[in-house]
């Protein structure tokens, strides 16, 4: 298949690029820029100069390929409403990349006892209310012709196997320790967050690829743990012996802005028992907090 990925220099859509290649699929990677073209050129992918606002461009290069994936931004609609149109009635496929905070709360560092399901009702947040509006249209599409997917992973760890190879949270609680000196959680640290390791990620956008029905929703996650736990692993990483403080939430904001509240503090527990039984996913990465402490997180150091 030739497929166009959006986010191809990222860390998400450039580890689905890197898998679909490997696969034997031919890939058309959305990039900005002309030195992304050439870095994603070296590694065998097509290069498309533009960005989720060059919508002529998107709607065109959509025509001319057998499925996309968007893995740029999740709240963006327009490069959506762009594309999808194209496909309709045309069963090609098309899979929107979310996340979990879509169900996540407010819960400044305290846990929750909620666990969600695909189909477990919830409000969102006021903040992830146009994501969740991105999805509805996504997910709309499946009753016109198009494959359309979702998938919701949860917090994606492990070294990227695109050009990007880092992910947001887990780097930047570790960039945090290292400039403080001190491993910090916000508040109690208690809540927490579903994981999953990014090779196991990118087999399940290969599943849902090839046998997803259309309008399917599905979580991404192989376990879960506290971000306590995680500064604790951080800490034990650096040589802090395992000890952690608490961070205020004004400190917090100021330094991380709303991604403090929505991501950092707050709790979002999901299961993927769907892409399990539904698709075969089989996820086998090595767990968060063992990477953290002797995988990927420690051979970052070394670089």
């Amino acid at each position: 298949m030739k497929i166009l990925v959006t986010g191809a220099t990222g860390y998400i859509g450039g580890s689905v690029a890197a898998k679909l290649l490997a696969a034997g699929h031919k890939v058309v990677g959305l990039t900005r820029s002309e030195d992304g073209a050439a870095r994603l050129k070296a590694l065998g992918i097509e290069p498309l100069v533009g960005s989720l606002i060059s919508l002529d461009l998107l709607a065109e290069a959509a025509r001319g390929v057998d499925a996309v994936i968007n893995a740029a931004n999740s709240d963006d609609p327009f490069a959506v409403e762009a594309i999808l149109p194209v496909l309709e009635g045309t069963g090609k496929s098309f899979i929107h990349t979310s996340g979990s905070s879509i169900i996540a709360d407010r819960g400044a560092g305290n846990a929750s006892d909620l666990i969600f399901h695909e189909d477990t009702p919830h409000t969102s947040l006021p903040e992830r209310q146009g994501r969740l509006a991105v999805e509805q249209l996504v997910l709309s599409y499946g009753q016109r012709g198009v494959r359309s997917c979702v998938i919701r992973p949860t917090l994606i760890y492990g070294a990227g196997l695109g050009l990007h190879k880092k992910s947001i949270q887990v780097p930047r609680m570790l960039d945090l320790a290292v400039s403080k000196g001190k491993a910090l959680h916000i508040g109690a640290g208690e809540n927490i967050w579903s994981n999953v390791h990014i090779d196991d990620v990118t087999d399940l956008y290969l599943l849902i690829l090839a046998k997803a029905p259309p309008g399917s929703l599905f979580y991404a996650e192989n376990g879960e743990c506290s971000m306590r736990a995680v500064a604790q692993a951080i800490s034990r990483l650096l040589g802090y012996g395992g000890k952690t403080e608490s961070w205020p939430m004004a400190e917090a904001l100021k330094e991380w802005g709303i991604s403090a509240h929505a991501t950092f503090a707050s709790n979002s527990r999901v299961s993927a028992l769907k892409a399990r039984k539904m698709l075969d996913w089989k996820p086998k990465g090595v767990a968060l907090l063992d990477d953290i402490e002797n995988g990927s997180y420690r051979e970052s150091l070394r670089a």
